[in-house]
Order: structure tokens, then sequence, then C-alpha cells
């Protein structure tokens, strides 16, 4: 492991191997979790790099998601394949958080103690699904996957007001929208274990999302800008087709969304 921040966190996203990522990040974690306040984080003589792709072990094979086969939740394979979908997401959020981490270094320090943490409980979400798969007789890389996550990291890696417009607060606050109803999919099934997992999951998402909107206002308010309309605006220009339905009320203003921008949501779907 690096001396610095931004090494360790370039180092980190850089591993393919998953179960040596989530060490690694438990590591750093503990490592740099009692950065002092009055740090000057920002200086460093490292590059920031690009990223097309982070480590990442050989399988799932990516695919368009469109390719995805339809989960029916009804069959062992049908359940496993869901949770390996949500295995791959928490995958790609433990990089998002480390890309969060190392790609933007003229951040408050409490800014990089944040992502510190959502990356230490992306990598504790990631192996909770990935151990229940263990236990049904499967394991990551079984099923194919999106890549759609770390294409919007790329897309926003030029400025940390659209990553965290975008990402947090669309990307991942759709988990927050779909959590509820995969729920309820598995309790018909009764599959109770998944959903003791999910709801971990979906409290933390939650903090998560918050923390996007924190530092996405606290952009905002240092480019004097209005965050409701820069938000809107950010949807417009990134996603033309707009949020799916259905979209968890609750769950956003609890993470920080204002009735506003709900508001703008709920009349533009």
């Amino acid at each position: 492991m690096q001396n610095d921040l931004f090494s360790t966190a370039w180092e980190i996203l850089n591993i393919p191997v998953p179960q040596e990522k989530v060490e690694q990040t438990y590591l750093a974690v503990n490592r740099f979790s009692n950065i002092k306040p009055d740090l000057n984080l920002a200086a460093t003589d490292l590059p920031v790099q690009k990223l097309p792709v982070p480590g990442r072990p050989d399988k799932p094979k990516l695919v368009q998601p469109r390719e995805l086969p339809r989960r029916k939740i009804n069959s062992l394979e049908g359940r496993a394949t869901l949770l390996h979908a949500i295995c791959h997401i928490e995958f790609n959020a433990i990089n998002l958080a480390w890309d969060a981490v190392y790609r933007f270094r003229d951040m408050p320090v409490q800014y990089y103690l944040d992502w510190m943490k959502i990356a230490k409980e992306e990598a504790e979400h990631f192996s909770l699904i990935n151990d229940y798969l263990n236990e049904l007789g499967f394991a990551y890389g079984d099923f194919a996957a999106h890549n759609g996550l770390w294409e919007m990291a790329v897309e926003t890696d030029h400025d940390v007001l659209v990553r965290m417009a975008l990402v947090p607060r669309v990307l991942e606050a759709r988990g927050l929208d779909v959590t509820p109803g995969i729920m309820k999919k598995f309790e018909n099934v009764g599959d109770t274990r998944a959903n003791e997992v999910l709801s971990i999951i979906q409290r933390e998402e939650i903090g998560h999302v918050e923390i996007g909107s924190y530092w996405f206002r606290y952009c905002c308010e240092q480019r004097d800008i209005e965050h409701d309309k820069t938000f809107r605006d950010l949807l417009k220009q990134y996603l033309n087709s707009g949020i799916k339905k259905p979209v968890n009320y609750d769950a956003r203003l609890k993470a920080g969304f204002t009735q506003q921008e709900l508001d703008y949501l709920e009349n533009n779907m």
C-alpha cells in the first residue's frame, strides 16, 4: 500500500481480484480514516490519470443491458442471476468510491472521509451478496453484466460537480427506487436471507446518495449556481430518456433530494 491517499486509491482501483480489492479497501480506510481536517490533501505530485477500465476480473462478461436475459426469480438460477446483477453493481460501486477519492483533488478533507466510508460499505455490500451467491452454489462472474455505472464514471471524470450530480444522485439513487420491488419478489419466493442483505444495502445506500447530494450542493454553492436548476440541466444533457418509474420519494427525500427536484422528476418521467 502506498504512503499517500491518492496513490493508495489508484492502487486499489487497479486491483483486478475482487477479494483483494475488498481487503485492501478495509486496510486503506483504517489507515487513512484519521486524516486531520486541516490537512492540505491537494498538495501532491501524483498526476490525475484517465481510467477507461478499472481493475476487474475476466468475468463477468460485459454486454449491453438489452442483451441481459430476463430474470425469472421463481427458479434458483433466476434468483442467483438477480443477486449477481446486484453484486456487480456493488463491485462497481467500490471502484466508483475510490475514483471519487482519487480523481478530485481540491475538495475539503471531509469529502475524502465520506467517500472512503462509502468505499468500505460498498465492499461490505459486495461481500454480503457474493457470500450468499456462494451459499446458493454460484459466484460473481457466473453471469453476464453491463458496465453502465462505470461508463458514467468515465463521462463525468472531468468535473466533481457533474460526478456528484449524476453518479450518486441518478445511477446509485436508482437502487433506492427499485430495491423495494426486488425485495417484494424475494419475499414472494420465501428468500428471507436475500431480503436481510438488501435491507442493509438499502439503508446504507440512502446515506451514500445523501453524501452525493451534500457535495453536489457544496460544489454549486462554491460556483454560485442554483442547485435545482443545475441538476435539471445535467439530467437533460446526459440523460435524454430521463429517469424511469418507480421513484422512491421517501428514500430520495432522506437522501437529500429537494421537493422541487422530486416534483421535476415526477413531471418528466
